[in-house]
Order: C-alpha cells, then sequence, then structure tokens
C-alpha cells in the first residue's frame, strides 16, 4: 500500500530502485580496487615496450579515442608491445591520457624509473564552457607524475598557458587519422549536374560543437544546390539535413568519400579528429575560426565566424573546390608514432 501524496508515492516506489543501483556501483568500485591491488602485486611478472593510461571505448565513440586506438594500431603493427591501464615492473615508458582513466589505479601503478608521458587536450573548461576543476586536477597529474607533456597543437598550448597553467616539458605532436581507413577515393566524382554534398559529423549534444552555426546552415542553404547530411549526434535539430545515427569508423569514412565539402563549427577543438579525418578523405573544409581549426586546414578551406557567415562560407568553398583541395596536407600517422615514440625515449 502507497501512502502521502502521488509525489510520495513515487519516492517510495523508486527508493528500492534507487539503493539497488547504489550497491551495485560500490559493488563494482570494491572490485575494481580489489583487481588493481591484485594487479599492482604482480607486476613484476610483466613486461611491455609501453604502457597506455586510458579509459577505452569501441567505436562509434569520440575522436580521442579513435586516434588513440589508431596510434596503438601503428605501434603493434611495429612489433612493440604494449599493455593497457597497468605498469609492469620492467616497463620502460608509460603514455597517460588527460584525465579519462582510472586514477585510483594510475596512482597506484606510478613508479620512478619509467618515463612518463601526459597526453592532455583543451583545456577542458574552454572547451566546454565552464571549469569545472577538470584543468587543474590535470595539471597536478602532470606536476605529480609527468617527465614530458604532449599538447596536440599550438593553440592548445597557448591557451592553457593564457590561463597560467604550465605543464612540464611540452612539445606539440598533432593527431593523425587510421591511414587505412581514413583515405581519398580512387576516383572522385565531380559535382557536375548534381547537387554539392556538404557533411558535417560530430559525437557530442555540447552546443559547442555548432549548434547556431549548423541550425542556420541546415534552413539557409539553397536546398536545389546543395544537401546536408550530418553522420552522428547534432547538437540540434536539422529538419532539412539528412542525419545518419553514428556509426563505425569505416563508415563514416565511405560517407566522407562520397561527398564534396566538409564543414565543422565545432569551438575550441584542441585537435578535431573529426576534422583531420574528413581532411585526410580529401574534403576541403568551411571551419569556424576557432580553436586549432585554422591551424589543421590551412589554405585547404574557408573560415567562418558564426552563424551569420556559415553559409555564405560554404558557397565560396564550393566554387573553389579543386583549388582547396590541392592544398590539403594531413599529418601521417607513421611520423605522428615516430615522435611519440621519440618523447617516450621507446
Amino acid at each position: 500500500m502507497l501512502y502521502g501524496t502521488p509525489g510520495m508515492a513515487i519516492r517510495i516506489r523508486t527508493k528500492p530502485r534507487a539503493a539497488l543501483v547504489h550497491a551495485r556501483r560500490a559493488g563494482r568500485f570494491v572490485a575494481a580496487r580489489a583487481r588493481t591491488e591484485v594487479d599492482v602485486r604482480a607486476r613484476r611478472s610483466g613486461r611491455a615496450d609501453l604502457a597506455v593510461f586510458n579509459a577505452w571505448q569501441p567505436a562509434p565513440s569520440g575522436g580521442g579515442h579513435q586516434f588513440l586506438h589508431a596510434l596503438a594500431g601503428e605501434l603493434r603493427r611495429r612489433g612493440l608491445a604494449l599493455e593497457e591501464n597497468r605498469l609492469s615492473e620492467d616497463t620502460p615508458a608509460c603514455l597517460f591520457n588527460s584525465f579519462t582513466f582510472d586514477e585510483h589505479r594510475f596512482r597506484r601503478f606510478a613508479r620512478a624509473g619509467a618515463r612518463m608521458v601526459h597526453r592532455v587536450d583543451g583545456p577542458v573548461g574552454v572547451y566546454r564552457g565552464a571549469d569545472d576543476g577538470t584543468d587543474a586536477r590535470i595539471a597536478a597529474l602532470n606536476g605529480a607524475f609527468a617527465d614530458a607533456t604532449v599538447f596536440q597543437s599550438r593553440y592548445s598550448l597557448e591557451r592553457h598557458r593564457e590561463l597560467g597553467l604550465e605543464l612540464v616539458a611540452p612539445v606539440v605532436i598533432p593527431n593523425a587519422p587510421d591511414p587505412a581507413v581514413f583515405h581519398p577515393p580512387a576516383a572522385r566524382e565531380g559535382p557536375d549536374g548534381r547537387r554539392v554534398r556538404v557533411v558535417a559529423t560530430g559525437w557530442s549534444a555540447n552546443p559547442n560543437k555548432g549548434a547556431a552555426e549548423l541550425a542556420r546552415l541546415d534552413v539557409s542553404l539553397d536546398h536545389d544546390r546543395f544537401e546536408l547530411t550530418y553522420v552522428g549526434r547534432p547538437p540540434v535539430d536539422l529538419p532539412h539535413a539528412t542525419v545518419v545515427p553514428p556509426v563505425a569508423s569505416r563508415e563514416v569514412a565511405e560517407i566522407l568519400r562520397r561527398a564534396d565539402l566538409y564543414v565543422t563549427a565545432s569551438r575550441h577543438e584542441a585537435c578535431s579528429n573529426a576534422l583531420l579525418e574528413a581532411l585526410a578523405c580529401g574534403l576541403p573544409a568551411a571551419f569556424v575560426r576557432s580553436g586549432s581549426n585554422a591551424e589543421l586546414v590551412g589554405e585547404a578551406g574557408i573560415g567562418f565566424d558564426g552563424a551569420d557567415d556559415v553559409t555564405e562560407a560554404v558557397e565560396v568553398l564550393a566554387a573553389e573546390l579543386e583549388e582547396r583541395r590541392a592544398a590539403i596536407s594531413v599529418p601521417r600517422l607513421g611520423d605522428v608514432a615516430d615522435r611519440y615514440l621519440e618523447v617516450l625515449g621507446a
């Protein structure tokens, strides 16, 4: 029997369910701590060429995960042994990614004698639009454990410095897409006789991912001349566009190769993997002048400032497709891996 007001009745019904959820979370927490202690005691029995601490996510997932999967794959193809979220006694180097790992586990494994390299992005507070203490947490981890810091762009390095965040021994190494997946088509169909295919991609509903600009583009593009496709999770409703739900990387690459140009309105990006993937597939880009976007695109696109000029940028780019396509320059995954190995001393 339920007593009290309807609101009270709801609370009474949901209390056992909430207790069960909390109990399960507590059980997982205790189990994870126990596994960590078992693994720490066993670390003397293992060795790898490199340890990587990261909360790995399967595809489709955000750009940082995509890059780290690509980097790990490249290193393994070279014959290097990698261990994930553990640092064995004889493993000489460790790459830890931003704050996306089990910090307790990392602290239990971290040790002197291994070269510790911290890959960071952001500043996270600028990207998210609010300072929740994450950047200070990253800086504290960096100061306590890092021998060197990898920034993904000059923008990211300089923006940290503007905020008074000086991280240890910084170097700039951009991300790079997997060339086995993201590459130009063998032959490209020109836009003559059909609409120009405009594509955007994204995995987050964060308004800084270009909600206002994409909404304006959706309604202001001449749909007799252009067709707009969005792959992933759009940050705003796009009633005139074709929206493709999140798909695996190879499907994303196929969609990119069928398009004519890419548009990104994502702000404060440290190094947009989505933008690099589009460029690698041969797409010139219309990009918002924010973060590292101009640094990545160079002369291979047209910049815009916001919703008022995004449509004009797409139209100008459509008139200059081949000229802008010829200017595309994307970091090679092999070169990026070489630079990581140099910093890691591996």
